[in-house]
């Protein structure tokens, strides 16, 4: 078999895209550890003919049209001695036009933008690109990874509810279509697997309806680096032991694009809701005083801090604090993520896999689920999933606890703080 794979990256120039093809590039030429993956650890040699690092092949969309190594020197997260020794491979990258919207995105920068004049010539224009990028690079196989910046908080309506409405929607270039919606769409028409790591809604009813009609898996949605992952480790272990989570106050600060793109009050509730929604779940009752909170700080760079306080009170109803200060890089997280969620995806895809690929919760804050399902968010329980995914268990059922439409992802019931 072809184990080539081809990564299609929806904002390939972004600083954990360049940061993700920097690492490989690097661990080709065994200039830095391969560390930091699940997939290259002892749990990685379980699992039967994953693709090799050392055979993955970038192409992707951006909005502006710097070469990778010219987006990775802008971005400063991988060092500069060690860009260089990978100089002439980052620089052959240059993104594809890409889709985008600024009723969806209202900071987005950038004039590499598709010269489409409608939303079917918009899918057509990312079928073609998938299909040159497979013939030119020789490629048995290609996963689309969601990797741009958070487009604003989207609620979910009328044509977003079935195929034939989302179609339709499609014919009349409906501006209630997002471009991470199109994305999504164009994947499950190329029999492409996608995965959403940004907060951006992509996964709605007609599309998961689509992806399991098409026969394609796809997994969702925003990645979990930091704080969340802190929260999802922690939680558990204050439910087991019975400590009463009385307040969880959580803030970041951070200075990427990223960090700049959430000072706009839309996108930043659809990032804030990502990480709120984790810690009832978890603990099994309403965490009453559960803040959360992002703020664009220059100076910090990639390099966010993601601070919490939490307030528990235990034996005799005494109170007592935790502190938690995550000094981390934002990219240098995410981008070993990336890399296993390709592999495990890919592998998904091969087994027969479609629709929703809950083994691949443990990597996301918000796990996409159906609207009447009650997703996973525990660290621990995330990862047995795809433990007993990868010795053969069926697990893409969605059998979990059900919970109303009205308290779903998508039209939430919490206020959010912004």
């Amino acid at each position: 078999m072809n184990n080539k794979v081809g990564v299609c990256v929806i904002g390939s120039n972004g600083a954990v895209a360049t940061t993700m093809m920097a690492g490989i590039a690097l661990m080709r030429k065994g200039l830095v550890p391969r560390r930091g993956m699940l997939t290259e650890g002892s749990f990685g040699k379980k699992i039967a003919d994953l693709a090799p690092l050392d055979s993955m092949v970038f192409g992707g969309w951006d909005l502006k049209t710097d070469t990778a190594y010219e987006a990775a020197v802008q971005h400063e997260v991988v060092p500069r001695h060690l860009l260089d020794k990978i100089e002439g491979e980052l620089s052959a990258f240059r993104a594809w036009p890409a889709v985008a919207s600024e009723k969806f995105l209202k900071t987005f920068a950038g004039k590499n933008v598709v010269g489409a004049k409608s939303a079917r010539e918009e899918i057509s224009i990312i079928q073609n690109n998938i299909a040159q990028f497979k013939k030119d690079q020789n490629l048995d196989r290609v996963v689309m990874v969601n990797l741009t910046s958070t487009e604003k908080h989207t609620q979910l309506e009328d044509v977003h509810c079935s195929i034939s409405a989302f179609e339709a929607g499609l014919d009349q270039s409906d501006e209630r279509i997002s471009p991470a919606m199109k994305y999504l769409y164009a994947a499950c028409k190329a029999g492409v697997p996608y995965f959403n790591f940004t907060p951006s809604l992509s996964k709605i009813p007609a599309l998961e309806a689509l992806s399991v009609e098409c026969g394609v898996p796809i997994a969702g949605e925003d990645g979990k680096t930091g704080q969340t992952l802190m929260k999802t480790v922690l939680a558990p272990a204050l439910a087991l032991r019975d400590l009463h989570i009385d307040g969880w106050f959580s803030t970041n600060i951070l200075g990427n694009n990223d960090g700049l793109v959430l000072n706009d009050p839309a996108s930043n509730k659809t990032k804030i809701i990502s990480k709120k929604e984790v810690l009832d779940s978890i603990v099994g009752y309403k965490v009453e005083d559960h803040q959360v909170h992002i703020h664009y700080y220059k100076p910090r760079g990639d390099a966010k801090e993601a601070w919490d306080n939490i307030d528990v009170s235990g034996f005799l109803g005494e109170r007592m604090q935790i502190k938690l200060d995550f000094l981390c890089k934002d990219s240098i997280l995410a981008a070993p993520l990336i890399i296993d969620l390709v592999r495990l995806i890919d592998v998904a895809q091969r087994r027969g896999e479609r629709g929703i690929q809950r083994q691949l919760s443990m990597f996301f804050k918000a796990p996409f689920h159906t609207i009447n399902e009650e997703p996973i968010h525990d660290f621990f329980k995330q990862f047995n999933l795809l433990e007993r995914w990868v010795e053969g268990e069926k697990i893409n059922e969605p059998a979990h606890t059900k919970k109303s439409v009205k308290n779903s992802v998508y039209n939430p019931s919490f206020e959010v703080n912004i």
